[in-house]
């Protein structure tokens, strides 16, 4: 019998030792095994060898990602440039703390 006949043809119809209702069982778990096996198989071929198209749209995320982390880092670059410098050398700025000589 060919692997995927399973799915269409009861092997266990008409058996002499089965009812209907065991043999209709039997031939759910004969499809289930062979999807099992299908599944095995595709996860066996994916792992083997990598998808080339998932492995395309990974390398252009990648690429507009490097392009996010580029713009993210000028636009905080960009903010804390725009801050106002502390005036500690005028003479606004006081810390009783401070020790350091000023002239």
């Amino acid at each position: 019998m060919p692997v995927n006949e399973i799915f269409t043809v009861n092997p266990y119809d008409g058996h002499p030792s089965l009812t209907p209702l065991e043999a209709s069982v039997l031939w759910e778990y004969a499809k289930l095994a062979q999807h099992l096996r299908l599944v095995t198989q595709k996860t066996r071929s994916l792992s083997e060898e990598p998808d080339k198209d998932m492995l395309v749209k990974l390398r252009v995320l990648e690429k507009k990602m490097g392009l996010v982390l580029t713009l993210f880092k000028a636009s905080v670059w960009g903010v804390i440039n725009e801050q106002p410098e502390p005036a500690m050398n005028s003479g606004n700025y006081s810390d009783p703390n401070d020790t350091t000589i000023m002239r």
